[in-house]
């Protein structure tokens, strides 16, 4: 399975970089990952409405650039589904027994996803009603897709 993670932004941490890197290094004995880090838009203080719903476009459109038209998308909402780590070990495994082969996973800049990201996605995914750091959350994600993996080929891994 191909998998790539499509961010908006840098990472700056180093501790956040090596967590990224082991977690890259351990999936690849389960997949091949692609990790295309783009460009946040930077938002002024007191932005209106208008003008954040423009940089969420923005990002949007390169975004959707980068994104093959055979992937499945799956794009990190607040909105999307919450399911449990076995349940999101079921879902990887289901595409791949379904042909797809393909799977991008889309961690939106600080203003979210714009609709036409969100009108891309095949599934719309949630992890917690709660706020996480961007960058912090790319190392949850992946974490979260090796421990599916590790599921997958009933390895064993904490709980």
């Amino acid at each position: 399975m191909n998998i790539t993670l499509i961010t908006v932004g840098k990472i700056k941490e180093k501790y956040l970089k090596d967590a990224i890197d082991e977690y890259a290094k351990r999936l690849s004995r389960y997949c091949k990952l692609d990790i295309v880090e783009l460009p946040d838009e930077k938002t002024p203080d007191n932005a209106s409405d208008k003008e954040e719903l423009l940089i969420k476009e923005k990002e949007g459109r390169n975004i959707l650039s980068k994104i093959k038209d055979n992937a499945y998308v799956v794009a990190m909402d607040l909105k999307g589904k919450h399911i449990t780590s076995e349940e999101f070990a079921g879902f990887i495994d289901n595409l791949g027994v379904e042909g797809n082969s393909n799977l991008v996973f889309i961690i939106g800049g600080s203003l979210g996803l714009s609709q036409e990201v969100l009108k891309r996605a095949n599934y719309k995914l949630c992890f917690s009603k709660m706020t996480f750091p961007h960058q912090l959350f790319r190392v949850m994600l992946l974490e979260q897709v090796y421990r599916g993996f590790r599921i997958i080929k009933g390895e064993p891994y904490h709980k």
